[in-house]
């Protein structure tokens, strides 16, 4: 009877050394998913930025050139009636005071046209602020994974190499768009 239990005592022990080792090797690649994950989140908030950047240089131009050709379109509209005008002779009976009064003026937008411009660049402008944030709470939130306790023994045991991403810093380009609307 004593053999019987003789080999269920090693049959123990290896199985648990066999769990250790397994509970530590998925512990470990979890560790690592993790980082490759928070990596990747980084990544595309980065991307994200880049990608309202370019938003905002392709929005302000076409924006701006539109809201320029229709200015031009509706001076050369209100030049053509004042000369119009001009060429009629005066107003001297109240006939062609009414007429003038009730003429239809053609519908000028670029009032509107501007108000839109604006709403697009505080939108865009709105839109990379916030994913300049989400960057920054990626990063932080990154940074904070790999450099935990034994989560940092993981990685560096497996060759894994931190990087060190930095804060966006918040300062205005000193190529931002200016004087859009000049000639």
């Amino acid at each position: 009877m004593n053999k019987k239990t003789n080999w269920k005592l090693p049959l123990i022990i290896v199985a648990g050394v066999i769990a250790i080792i397994l509970l530590c090797v998925f512990g470990v690649q979890s560790s690592q998913n993790r980082a490759f994950a928070l990596e990747e989140q980084v990544n595309t908030a980065q991307s994200d930025i880049k990608v309202q950047e370019k938003r905002r240089v392709d929005l302000v131009y076409n924006l701006a050139d539109c809201v320029k050709q229709y200015d031009k379109h509706e001076s050369e509209t209100l030049t053509a009636i004042a000369e119009g005008r001009g060429s009629a002779g005066d107003i001297e009976n109240v006939t062609t005071a009414i007429t003038a009064v009730s003429e239809a003026y053609p519908e000028l937008k670029s009032n509107e046209n501007y108000k839109q411009l604006m709403n697009e660049l505080a939108m865009t402008e709105n839109l990379i602020a916030e994913y300049r944030s989400n960057y920054n709470k990626q990063v932080k939130e990154y940074n904070r994974y790999v450099r935990k306790f034994p989560t940092r023994m993981f990685l560096n045991m497996l060759g894994y190499e931190t990087q060190d991403y930095t804060y966006l810093d918040y300062d205005a380009p000193v190529d931002a768009p200016q004087n859009l609307f000049g000639e």
